[in-house]
């Protein structure tokens, strides 16, 4: 586990997105159509003993039923189906895709590749998981978790207004999900547009689940400085 788990590290301090493959051959073989090299463990050893050993798919030959393979020092290894699905499935066919962040495995899933995508921002790769939200909207337009991903990194990048506009399609899209509204209400407040963020923060609040603690203490900052807005001006009027 410690192997593997290095390995995804690596890739997403290098920027990458790392996505781990469903445990099936024809997965495997899907993403090297796509042009996704993919890494796989396998075990050379004979039981009990256990001789791990990482090497690359870059090819198959359908006509041999041969997959072409960088291993170790050996640039072009051939290796027959059987062989390679005998060797590893002792890893229950451990296997990633380590993708440019503008590019989206052939195989993945929303929720898994956006699993993928959070890691990636968790571990500092803002700009590059900021390319990978945006790319999963195109492939996946209604996702709600890469649209919130996607704003936040704009809003953590300073960029209000491109949060603002992904989070009014995360509303159109989703109009009964407090956080977009919530989140939106917060980057509008942040702008000054006090006013305009309040009902927005209402609606979050009214429409309650897991994020309402969030969503009320957004509206309460927008209601507080509404109200000091207009205690300021009023006490600025002629002859009070």
């Amino acid at each position: 586990g410690s192997l593997q788990g290095e390995m995804i590290a690596s890739a997403r301090r290098n920027g990458m997105v790392a996505y781990q493959l469903a445990p099936r051959f024809i997965d495997m073989l899907r993403e090297v159509t796509a042009g996704f090299p993919v890494i796989v463990l396998m075990d050379f050893g004979v039981w009990p003993v256990s001789i791990w050993h990482y090497a690359v798919v870059v090819g198959y030959d359908m006509q041999t039923s041969d997959v072409i393979l960088r291993s170790g020092e050996k640039k072009r290894l051939l290796m027959p189906y059987g062989v390679l699905e005998y060797i590893w499935k002792e890893s229950n066919y451990w296997a990633i895709v380590t993708a440019p962040p503008g590019k989206i495995p052939a195989t993945a899933t929303e929720p898994l590749y956006l699993k993928a995508v959070v890691a990636l921002e968790t571990a500092g790769k803002k700009e590059a998981a900021r390319e990978a939200y945006a790319a999963m909207l195109i492939r996946w337009p209604e996702s709600l978790g890469a649209g919130i991903g996607l704003a936040n990194v704009d809003y953590a990048l300073g960029d209000l207004k491109q949060a603002e506009s992904v989070l009014r399609r995360m509303v159109e899209k989703h109009p009964d999900q407090a956080v977009a509204y919530n989140n939106l209400a917060q980057s509008i407040f942040d702008q000054g547009r006090d006013a305009e963020a309040l009902p927005l923060a209402e609606r979050a609040v009214e429409l309650g689940g897991p994020h309402v603690a969030a969503a009320r203490e957004t509206l309460d900052a927008i209601s507080r400085r509404i109200k000091a807005r207009e205690s300021s001006a009023g006490e600025r009027k002629p002859g009070t």
